[in-house]
């Protein structure tokens, strides 16, 4: 939890009692390798914090699973629509290795925002963050060829060339698997 207080903090300080209320009310789940955060059809009722792991999210087109993003240590995740909304979900959030999360609730999180004004800070600027981070992603998975989006890759997310499997990482480019390792050699 003290990483996640120290990213909170770095974010914007938080005061004595809404670092005390979040100790409070935050809790830890540890998810097996390939567990599921969140399936398709599910209400995203939690917002993550991963201290320790790696999350990917992905939707089914048809008989394929579509992988639209990868978290991290450091990384906040959630479902936005379904969260936000509190609706079903059209997504699937899976560890992909043993995964330590922390967690609040939508409830709670809305109560932190009422409760404590300048949460709403942290809140405006993650939201700004990992809004910037898909708008930059989409951009130039729609713009770029694939051995350039490829490239994008490595000097944006290198370390997912390690951790992901080449499966996963083919339907996140956009290519087929036999593109990718035609164009990465290194990958899983």
């Amino acid at each position: 939890m003290e990483k996640l207080i120290a990213f909170l903090n770095s974010i914007f300080p938080l005061t004595p009692e809404l670092e005390a209320e979040l100790i409070t009310i935050l809790k830890c789940k540890i998810f097996n390798r390939s567990e599921y955060l969140l399936k398709a059809g599910q209400i995203a009722r939690s917002i993550y914090f991963i201290e320790k792991g790696l999350v990917r999210c992905y939707y089914k087109l048809g008989d394929k699973n579509i992988s639209a993003w990868f978290m991290k240590e450091g990384d906040v995740i959630i479902s936005v629509n379904s969260f936000f909304g509190q609706t079903p979900s059209t997504e699937y959030m899976q560890s992909l290795e043993e995964t330590t999360v922390h967690y609040i609730s939508y409830s709670e999180l809305e109560k932190l925002y009422r409760e404590f004004v300048i949460f709403n800070i942290h809140g405006r600027k993650l939201l700004t963050h990992y809004y910037r981070l898909s708008e930059d992603r989409a951009v130039s998975m729609r713009s770029l060829r694939a051995k350039d989006r490829f490239r994008w890759l490595i000097e944006n997310q290198p370390d997912l060339l390690q951790r992901v499997p080449r499966k996963y990482l083919a339907t996140y480019l956009g290519v087929t698997e036999s593109t990718l390792s035609h164009t990465s050699p290194t990958s899983k």
